[in-house]
């Protein structure tokens, strides 16, 4: 079964409930909420091909061995010929993938996508430079909150992880949404101490999901 799409992955009640819940949040607070769900963060070509050689390599020495001929001769030619029904197939269904992609590229990955969703969603542009980005990447399942630099002043970084743990195992068990916008109240309530709202404050970023 393929994957979910991040265009499919909330339903429309779920967009609903946790655009509410960003409105909310930022009644308090002068700071800027944004959510994000994508479907990957890298393509991970370099796993696509390693897999691909593997899984082609392994079928071709069962099948060297059932017609009794395992020898270079027989077994590279039926390597290279299962190598591009292998890559396809793990194109089509990038969970498998995973097994071939090192924890530490996955992180890597998913840290630099936030961030560049982080500016190429202009996110970076409020007046205290007190935004956040709560992003989520399907394929990794993994979650990054990336806060501005007016926001870093006073929060720092480390202070989201217990946030990213909650809303990551929320994902795991199948309460992304209820997680999510409880998330995103906590969010709310470190920001208000630090950003109260303003009597001249004006909603600067989208409450939507962005994608």
């Amino acid at each position: 079964m393929k994957s979910v799409k991040a265009k499919d992955f909330f339903s429309g009640a779920d967009r609903e409930k946790i655009r509410e819940a960003v409105a909310s949040a930022e009644a308090g607070t002068s700071g800027e909420i944004a959510t994000m769900v994508v479907d990957h963060s890298d393509s991970y070509r370099e796993a696509e091909v390693l897999g691909a050689v593997l899984v082609a390599g392994l079928v071709a020495l069962i099948v060297c061995v059932m017609i009794h001929h395992v020898t270079v001769w027989s077994y590279i030619p039926v390597v290279l010929l299962g190598f591009f029904p292998a890559r396809y197939l793990l194109r089509s269904f990038p969970r498998l993938k995973i097994p071939f992609i090192g924890k530490r590229r996955l992180v890597h990955a998913v840290r630099d996508r936030a961030v560049r969703a982080f500016f190429e969603k202009g996110l970076y542009r409020t007046r205290e430079e007190s935004g956040i980005l709560i992003f989520i990447s399907l394929l990794e399942r993994k979650v990054w909150i990336l806060g501005d630099r007016g926001i870093n002043t006073k929060i720092p970084p480390h202070d989201w992880h217990d946030l990213v743990q909650e809303l990551s195992t929320g994902m795991r068990e199948g309460r992304a949404c209820g997680t999510l916008c409880a998330v995103i109240g906590r969010c709310g309530e470190k920001m208000a101490v630090h950003f109260p709202r303003k009597a001249d404050d004006v909603n600067e970023l989208p409450d939507d999901v962005l994608t």
